[in-house]
């Protein structure tokens, strides 16, 4: 494998990936760990969506917790300074994160179609058991596509001259070997096209049905406007830049053959470099998801607000004693019933 040294993008990731992941970590993890227990609170009231939003609060909390990894690695100009097995490992849950988010995002989208759109129709799709199979099998076949990086060696080493240092890279060979390009274009359709196209035909149709709506209230219908533009946008800005830049690196390094000159090592270099800040940018869903599905949401800042309070032992005397009164005298109506 040929490597080619591009030190203007050392100095540009010590800088950016370093800042936009320490934002990342320092966001998404506490933000997603109380995602997971709104998710959860969510699923236990038979709300199929639930099972949805934890899956999706589990794939980007896993990621999250591999960004220290990929700040030490950018931190020093992409030398990967762990094991072989850690680089695979922390290359198969970022690919995991991104395709597997994209689709519990097209799950969320169905099922808030359905609900909106034909309520009293497709119940049987709508249900937790259904949710939990769904997730189950999502779970499984990404894990399956995205197997490969595990036993494919994911470590080179590349010398810059300028520098005279050897830089031990973790999946980021340029120019792409040929398995990378098949699995790049096979992700970018089944795992961005097809979701983008769903996801944005169903929040199309929740917004028609919401306007002709009569019985809802204008601030609701604009409430859930907004959040529809808002979970719209953020998966066009968060994967469409990487995408494209996958694309275009799949085009342009499949013919690369740089022994023998057939390939423009310039251009090669500024689309590499592009590429490389939108891998970056992909990070930023970790922050999003949870903020629009469960804090923007009523029924999700309650529960949030319950946790929250619950942990910092806020929960005051009174709530707590009405809560003992209501046990026992729920305790004393069973044994009632009993007696009767």
């Amino acid at each position: 494998m040929n490597s080619t040294c591009i030190e203007e993008q050392h100095d540009l990731d010590h800088y950016l990936f370093p800042i936009v992941y320490t934002f990342v970590v320092i966001i998404s993890i506490p933000a997603n760990i109380g995602s997971l227990c709104v998710s959860f609170l969510q699923a236990k009231k038979a709300n199929e969506l639930g099972i949805y939003l934890f899956s999706l609060s589990l794939s980007d909390l896993l990621y999250a917790l591999t960004l220290p990894l990929w700040i030490n690695y950018t931190w020093n100009k992409d030398n990967w300074t762990f094991s072989t097995n850690l680089c695979k490992g922390s290359a198969f849950l970022m690919y995991l994160n991104f395709y597997s988010s994209t689709a519990f995002l097209t799950c969320i989208a169905i099922d808030r179609y359905l609900a909106v759109v034909y309520p009293l129709k497709f119940s049987y799709l709508r249900t937790r058991r259904f949710a939990f199979m769904v997730s189950l099998v999502i779970w499984v076949l990404e894990t399956i596509f995205n197997a490969v990086m595990l036993w494919e060696d994911e470590i080179s080493v590349e010398r810059c001259d300028a520098d005279k240092l050897n830089f031990t890279l973790c999946y980021d060979k340029y120019p792409l070997e040929e398995w990378q390009i098949h699995l790049n274009l096979f992700r970018t359709c089944a795992g961005y096209i097809i979701p983008l196209v769903i996801i944005m035909f169903c929040n199309q149709k929740v917004y028609k049905a919401v306007q002709h709506n009569q019985a809802t209230e204008d601030e609701e219908k604009k409430r859930i406007i907004t959040l529809l533009v808002g979970i719209t946008l953020t998966f066009i800005l968060c994967f469409t830049p990487f995408h494209v830049l996958v694309l275009i690196r799949s085009v342009l390094e499949r013919k690369a053959n740089p022994n023998k000159g057939i390939f423009d090592l310039k251009s090669g270099k500024q689309t590499y470099k592009i590429y490389r800040i939108t891998v970056a940018l992909t990070s930023l869903n970790c922050i999003a998801d949870p903020i629009l599905y469960c804090f923007v949401t009523e029924t999700g800042r309650s529960d949030m607000w319950t946790i929250f309070k619950f942990c910092t032992g806020k929960l005051n005397k009174s709530q707590r004693q009405r809560k003992s009164t209501l046990s026992m005298s729920t305790k004393d109506s069973v044994a009632l019933d009993i007696l009767e």
